[in-house]
């Protein structure tokens, strides 16, 4: 009776030795850059346009500079710094083809934060849309839809 318990076991431990760890999470490095297309979205009597570099993902988070030009009130443009928190378990949803809802923040050079949520839907493994909302305040937020494509 206990011969099969102590086969399972073994098999188990075996399944999650330190190599079989370091294979998961080196299967996730394909994910540590992602690009996002630049953004347009529309405000009263204009438009924001955002772009970006390349994300690099450190420690569960994305992260990259920004620019925002504002269209034509150019004395609103700014720039400043975006981190996106995704976890593993999320990034592997994506590889599987579920879409994922994240969280992150921006601080433009003056400091101002900006809270940000979004959502992924994957078209495959590498690519997919992207809707993005970042609180400008309490009343306004500005909604950005585009695509991201993870780079190897």
């Amino acid at each position: 009776m206990l011969r099969p318990w102590l086969l399972i076991f073994c098999a188990f431990a075996a399944f999650l030795t330190p190599a079989r760890a370091q294979t998961l999470t080196s299967s996730l490095n394909q994910y540590n850059r992602v690009e996002i297309a630049p953004a347009k979205t529309s405000i009263y009597i204009g438009s924001v346009t955002m772009t970006m570099p390349v994300f690099t993902r450190a420690a569960g988070t994305y992260t990259a500079a920004y620019t925002a030009k504002v269209f034509p009130y150019f004395f609103y443009n700014e720039t400043g710094t975006l981190a996106i928190d995704v976890s593993d378990d999320a990034l592997r949803q994506l590889a599987r083809g579920e879409p994922i809802t994240f969280t992150g923040h921006g601080r433009n050079t003056d400091g101002e934060e900006r809270h940000i949520e979004g959502r992924a839907v994957p078209t495959d493994a590498t690519t997919g849309h992207i809707k993005v909302r970042v609180f400008v305040t309490k009343h306004i937020q500005l909604i950005f839809n585009t695509t991201y494509r993870f780079q190897p």
